[in-house]
């Protein structure tokens, strides 16, 4: 059995490593897609009463598509040092970067996606909430955030 601190090479790192852009791409698409359908059913209600607010509402949409960006960026990233000389160590790494944006930005979906859904109606009701709502959205988007830099920061580190 190696040991997996060892800077030996092995067979199945580079598998970690493209598991983890896998997973880092696959979790934040799927968390921009929950934030994109949940909020775009509020805009749909709050636009049957008040269609004047259409554009000014598709805020959360749009801060759930980032989601999506975050996870893509993370991924080329492991993609391209990839390679069949990883160490288990370097595999790892990768697979921790995916796992952080990946969780990170699916998280941040599911929060864009209900805040934004719940924000367009009541801004709709009452226009006092939308300053309200966009200050949700920015603290439900800094979650994704989180995932990138530390994913970025694994990233680097396994090409080190």
């Amino acid at each position: 059995m190696s040991n997996l601190g060892s800077r030996e090479q092995t067979v199945w790192a580079p598998f970690f490593g493209s598991m983890g852009a896998a997973i880092g791409i696959s979790l934040s698409a799927l968390g921009a897609a929950y934030g994109t359908a949940k909020s775009s059913t509020g805009i749909c209600t709050a636009a049957v009463l008040r269609p004047d607010l259409m554009m000014k509402s598709v805020i959360p949409v749009v801060m759930a598509g980032i989601l999506a960006i975050y996870g893509a960026v993370v991924s080329i990233l492991i993609i391209q040092n990839l390679s069949y000389e990883l160490t288990a160590f370097q595999g790892f790494v990768q697979f921790g970067a995916g796992i952080a944006v990946g969780f990170a930005g699916l998280a941040a979906g599911f929060a864009i996606g209900i805040a934004g859904d719940s924000g367009v109606r009541g801004s709709a009701q009452q226009p006092r909430l939308y300053v309200g709502m966009i200050l949700i959205m920015i603290f439900s988007e800094v979650l994704g955030l989180y995932g990138l830099i530390v994913g970025l920061l694994l990233a680097t580190k396994a090409t080190a």
